[in-house]
């Protein structure tokens, strides 16, 4: 998982490597700007679809800050269920517990204790 700092400087290396490679390839570097362009356009593309560990899609989309493990930031809508799966995220080595809609089986994961 990235923190915001993190993700700020990998865009702008991203941006920039893009701009650079592209630059490169206009005054004859060939191949090597064309990879520079590649590995920016990559680093840019990982960056939009990186995804934090054990998040909803929604909280993901509102930049809400990830709960301890890594997971859900607050309290769970009441239509979310604890089940008796438990976890330990092998990251942050935080106990985690699986969360489920019974109706849908939408699950979500929150750091016990």
């Amino acid at each position: 998982m990235l923190t915001a700092t993190t993700r700020i400087a990998l865009g702008i290396l991203g941006t920039f490597m893009v701009v650079a490679g592209l630059a490169a390839t206009a005054v004859g570097a060939g191949v090597a700007g064309l990879w520079i362009t590649v590995v920016g356009a990559a680093i840019a593309v990982a960056l939009v679809l990186e995804r934090h560990r054990y998040r909803s899609e929604a909280a993901d989309r509102a930049f809400e800050p990830s709960g301890p493990g890594g997971g859900e930031p607050g309290p769970l809508e009441p239509r979310f269920r604890p089940t008796d799966e438990l976890f330990v995220d092998p990251t942050t080595q935080h106990l985690m517990r699986v969360h489920m809609d019974p109706r849908t089986g939408e699950r979500r994961y929150v750091a016990e204790g």
